[in-house]
């Protein structure tokens, strides 16, 4: 559920006045150029780590800059509804298709375009643009092909077998196989202006892009910042902003100290530390659960992290319930299984690893390691989602120590980190890598997690029961079928224990008073259309 701002009257007056004032002056001048939304100033956001590369399907640095960036540029030919039913998880809608229909062949689906939109440089959007850009992700004949955008694209188009336009207004795809969410992966791939794409070439189209989204391009200072305005013509109805400008503030004490000083009016991840004076000086706390989980993959193929007595004795040590309470303050839930809490595939019923040291004394004894053993993690300083790596691994690493697992750790970036388990391998050589995951926002990603053939390191966790469940899943239009075998798979995942599992996070970011009209969904993702800053 939201989190609603508390402005405690009397206390920190001083400071929320400044607060106040500098939030107001941050929104009261666009940055640059005339304003092209409706009157509804800038919004300046502080985001959590280095801002992606902004071609389509390339941006991303762990969703957060797909969430502000390239959601913002693009579309595709579906889209998450952001701004209803708020307390469940998103459904899919229309967006640059109308409606579509799958053949009973269970694989052929036919898209319906939408009529009259336009890229923001007044090109048409038609049949020829999908398949302008389904070229240029997956055939690698196309001039405007290349190896980053095709392994980006897989994740999400690489079901797609064929392509081919019936007229101007109807795509029919194949996908390989049932693909019973292929609507949803469909949000996922992003559709750019082929005019400008050709003007600048695939190598420079990430200075200049162009989509059909709500925010057209400006201008950035690349990784580090980027300025948005509005679509004045975005077919969904003009944003209330003039302007959106994002801003990578790694640090969490610098995302704060801007907010105070008004060089932004939105936070993502506010320190938990920070929230009791940010509402005193007026800022407004929201939050809602969604699917994410904080958590530790082991390396379950060598040493002590092989048996899955040892696994499951590490998940009876931790004291989950105190570092969401007093470490994270509320922001985040603890996480009891393998399932996060806002998606269907959870069911309390299947909560089961609580604090329970003498438990994890006695499982480690049976497996044989009664004086415990010693192990190493990697550790992000920060990133998308990462909430305070570092000092919730430092509170692992005090739990587990009580029961004789000594944790030795190895802090990196959130950026190395992820690349080198890309290419399926562990950032430092450690025996477990710490991070956070949104498991159900898109499903498709379900088997790069927990699948047996993933080319991504999953610490070699293979169960062939979770294999099948998730494949048949897969198949299944009917999402309530699908959700089902899922929540069969991750009890089984929930037993055999591949990770440490942590927290759920809920999606905290602390807004200046004058920032209006958010709507939080229970999703990563956000619908920055209603926003508008002003008094």
């Amino acid at each position: 559920m939201t989190e609603h701002p508390r402005i405690r009257p009397g206390a920190a007056a001083t400071l929320a006045a400044a607060l106040l004032l500098a939030a107001t002056g941050c929104a009261s001048t666009p940055a640059g150029g005339d304003a092209a939304g409706a009157g509804g100033g800038t919004l300046v956001i502080g985001a959590t780590g280095k801002l992606p590369n902004l071609d389509t399907v390339i941006g991303g640095a762990g969703f957060e800059g797909k969430r502000l960036l390239s959601f913002q540029i693009y579309e595709g030919l579906t889209r998450y509804e952001l701004l209803k039913d708020t307390d469940k998880p998103p459904q899919v809608t229309g967006a640059l298709a109308e409606s579509w229909q799958v053949a009973p062949d269970k694989v052929t689906w036919t898209f319906a375009l939408r009529k009259g939109v336009k890229f923001q440089d007044g090109t048409p959007f038609d049949a020829d643009a999908v398949l302008f850009n389904l070229h240029r992700y997956l055939d690698r004949s196309s001039p405007e092909y290349t190896d980053a955008l095709g392994a980006a694209a897989k994740e999400y188009a690489g079901d797609i077998a064929s392509y081919r336009k019936t007229d101007d207004t109807h795509v029919e795809l194949v996908t390989t196989g049932p693909n019973g969410h292929f609507p949803e992966d469909l949000a996922h791939v992003l559709i750019a202006s082929p005019t400008a794409v050709r003007r600048t070439g695939t190598a420079d189209f990430s200075q200049h892009p162009v989509g059909t989204g709500p925010f057209g391009f400006v201008s950035q200072t690349e990784g580090q910042q980027v300025e948005l305005a509005a679509n004045k013509d975005y077919w969904r109805g003009a944003p209330k902003l003039d302007r959106l400008v994002v801003k990578a503030l790694p640090d969490p004490a610098a995302r704060t100290a801007a907010l105070r000083s008004g060089g932004v009016n939105w936070i993502e991840y506010p320190n938990p530390d920070d929230l009791d004076g940010l509402k005193a000086a007026g800022a407004q706390i929201l939050s809602n659960s969604y699917d994410h989980l904080w958590y530790w993959i082991l390396d379950t193929t060598k040493g002590p992290w092989a048996d899955v007595r040892v696994r499951q004795a590490a998940n009876y040590a931790i004291d989950r319930q105190a570092i969401a309470t007093d470490l994270l303050h509320g922001t985040a839930d603890p996480a009891f299984q393998a399932a996060p809490r806002a998606t269907a595939a959870y069911d309390p019923a299947d909560d089961r690893y609580g604090h329970d040291p003498a438990k994890a004394k006695q499982l480690l004894a049976e497996a044989g390691y009664p004086n415990g053993f010693a192990t190493s993690v990697t550790v992000p300083t920060g990133g998308s989602g990462n909430l305070l790596p570092v000092p919730i691994t430092e509170a692992l690493q005090r739990d587990l120590a009580a029961v004789g697992i000594k944790v030795d750790i190895r802090t990196t970036d959130w950026t190395t980190l992820i690349g080198a388990e890309a290419k399926g391998e562990v950032a430092l050589g450690s025996d477990a890598i710490a991070q956070s995951t949104t498991l159900f926002q898109s499903e498709a990603l379900l088997p790069l997690f927990i699948g047996s053939k993933s080319p991504f390191w999953t610490g070699h966790y293979a169960s062939p029961k979770v294999d099948q469940l998730i494949a048949t899943a897969a198949a299944d239009p009917d999402q309530g079928a699908r959700q089902a075998a899922y929540r069969t798979a991750l009890r089984q995942v929930t037993e055999d224990a591949p990770w440490l599992f942590v927290v759920n996070d809920r999606n905290p970011r602390a807004l200046a008073p004058t920032v209006h009209g958010l709507v939080q969904p229970q999703s990563w993702f956000l619908d920055l259309t209603t926003v508008s800053v002003g008094k």
